[in-house]
């Protein structure tokens, strides 16, 4: 079932690169207490999400940020190497959190896989979420997963 507003985010740990290499970031740490926008991606480097999607967050990050919230970060169904690589070639460093959900098991626990055997494996729809001390309170899931117009920065900051 797919998660909805009112509901909390589901436990988990995510792979992160840190300064000292390989780390994890448990929900917990990364939204509780905070206000945070989560918006997730089928793949780092393709194309809707590399040259559509992410691009608005960093963009806009100063304006999302001075609205409240604490923590801006991307998941994608992607190795943290990857993931580490895509947020230097972006130059997001500091202003997106980069989450590797390397087995995909938050984004299931969530009701946001994406079955695309085109990829090979299960990835993770787009979708933006606005969530507090864990709780959701904005959710907007693509309807196609080449189109970033509903959860894009845009969206997120009209929801703000």
């Amino acid at each position: 079932m797919t998660i909805k507003v009112g509901d909390r985010l589901p436990e988990a740990a995510f792979k992160v690169m840190t300064a000292d290499g390989p780390g994890e970031l448990k929900s917990a740490d990364l939204f509780g207490g905070k206000t945070v926008v989560l918006f997730g991606v089928p793949g780092a480097f393709t194309p809707t999400c590399h040259m559509n999607h992410l691009p608005g967050f960093i963009e806009h990050e100063e304006t999302i940020k001075a609205k409240g919230v604490d923590t801006i970060a991307v998941v994608s169904v992607n190795d943290l190497f990857v993931m580490d690589a895509w947020s230097k070639a972006s130059n997001a460093n500091g202003k997106v959190t980069f989450l590797s959900d390397t087995d995909a098991s938050f984004v299931k626990a969530a009701g946001l896989a994406l079955d695309a055997p085109i990829f090979g494996h299960t990835r993770s729809q787009r979708f933006a979420l606005i969530a507090k001390d864990g709780e959701i309170t904005f959710l907007s899931i693509e309807e196609s997963p080449g189109e970033a117009t509903a959860t894009g920065a845009a969206a997120v900051l009209a929801a703000l």
